[in-house]
């Protein structure tokens, strides 16, 4: 994996290619690795583009056992965390507008971490996100972004090359 560090604006951004679905995993490890105690992490890019396999990394890492289901059809899945709380992963590609969100009874004090795919449907009934991940696929792998976009999100960001070489080498 092949990663070049970057700040466009405030916002500090790593970018790299995950050559294989290992990678991704790989990805989703550090993230988890590096995790605050609260985060809200907005999942973009295509269909296919690894959302949902990133997703699931990350909650494996964070010890969550048995399936864990995409929320394409039920919106939002909870799982709680073995070192405390509970995440949320949703999937708001179904949704027609961020009005419905009132409707799942999502209370941002709840979770500790929030993944969120097709944030942008999510109209203004989302907490901001920390980390914005961009996925794109690039011939058998995948090119991410990740680009922090609060305080919260900086500092995650700024631990996450030294959790794993494999997942996150900064280019220099």
């Amino acid at each position: 994996m092949v990663a070049a560090i970057g700040e466009p604006g405030n916002d500090q951004v790593i970018s790299m290619l995950l050559e294989d679905a290992e990678a991704t995993n790989a990805l989703g490890v550090a993230l988890a690795q590096t995790r605050p105690a609260r985060g809200v992490v907005y999942l973009h890019g295509d269909l296919g583009a690894g959302k949902s396999t990133l997703a699931r990394a990350l909650l494996r890492a964070l010890g969550v056992t048995g399936a864990i289901r995409s929320p394409t059809y039920t919106l939002v899945e909870r799982y709680p965390l073995a070192a405390e709380g509970e995440a949320w992963h949703l999937d708001l590609y179904r949704i027609g507008n961020g009005g419905e969100l009132e409707f799942l009874g999502l209370d941002s004090d709840e979770a500790t971490l929030w993944l969120v795919e097709w944030p942008e449907r999510g109209g203004g009934f989302l907490p901001a996100a920390d980390l914005r991940v961009d996925l794109e696929v690039a011939g058998q792998g995948r090119h991410a972004n990740v680009t922090a976009v609060t305080e919260t999100g900086r500092a995650w960001l700024a631990r996450l090359p030294a959790v794993n070489t494999r997942a996150v080498a900064a280019d220099s």
